[in-house]
């Protein structure tokens, strides 16, 4: 059975596939100083607890906070018996090619993302993922990673105007009920969740206009259910696209050991 970890700025995801399907997924803040011990007994807790008979065999990690993944190597080699692939590292294959500047150093969870766009449907896509930070990974017809954009994430946003400006208050993310706020919170509600829109709507526009071929608009990520009430941005919303992601680079690297 594969284990899957996709360690983002904020949360770590951990989630298990049976070579059908993913079992159980399970979140945890990111935190470079937990231990594998740690992040074992935890784990086993929650996968007990959801009655899941698992004998962990193999892990695929993606990671874009480097020093969390000295623990979770551990983790897989104490526990599981095994060596982890780690998306990004030389040793890991991808079934795409990555065309950027040289030198250029992509982030492991926009390349996995792109192997599942592609995978599920197809190329010419902008994938839109609401994470700490919202990127804008552009998929050519063939596949590869051609390029994006980086952009605040929306509860980056929120974080630095209520730490910037003393008199605004800290607010959670929802669609507001009209575009004019009549008290502080709706008129930041308002700010943020139509500013995003707008984003969102421009940049993908933009980058159609600048490929001059018609993309599929895909959104991923915390927050993208939010913004998927705005029927008009995104041709589709994909939950769990960076653990399908992994689970293919698994399974292609998997192959192109037996090959070798």
């Amino acid at each position: 059975m594969l284990l899957a970890v996709d360690c983002g700025n904020t949360n770590t995801v951990f989630s298990l596939w049976d070579g059908t399907s993913f079992l159980g997924m399970w979140r945890t803040a990111t935190d470079w100083r937990r231990t594998a011990d740690q992040y074992f007994v935890w784990l086993d807790t929650l996968i007990k607890q959801q009655k899941i008979v698992a004998e962990i065999t193999d892990m695929i990690i993606s990671s874009t906070v480097p020093r969390v993944v000295f623990n979770l190597r551990v983790l897989a080699d104490r526990y599981f018996n095994t060596r982890p692939i780690v998306v990004g590292k030389p040793d890991c294959a991808l079934p795409i090619d990555v065309r950027v500047d040289e030198g250029t150093i992509v982030g492991p969870d926009r390349l996995v993302n792109t192997v599942a766009g592609h995978d599920k449907h197809g190329g010419d896509l902008i994938i839109v993922d609401f994470g700490t930070a919202t990127t804008f990974d552009v998929v050519g017809s063939d596949g590869a990673y051609v390029g994006g954009v980086i952009s605040p994430g929306v509860n980056l946003s929120l974080e630095a105007l209520h730490q910037a400006a003393a008199a605004l208050p800290h607010v959670d993310i929802s669609r507001p009920s009209s575009v004019v706020g009549t008290n502080t919170v709706d008129c930041m509600q308002s700010g943020v969740f139509w500013g995003y829109v707008g984003l969102v709507r421009e940049v993908c526009a933009r980058i159609k206009a600048e490929r001059g071929v018609p993309m599929k608009v895909i959104s991923t990520g915390g927050l993208a259910p939010l913004f998927q009430q705005s029927a008009d941005l995104f041709d589709a919303f994909e939950e769990e696209l960076t653990m399908h992601g992994l689970q293919i680079i698994h399974d292609y690297n998997k192959k192109e050991t037996a090959q070798e």
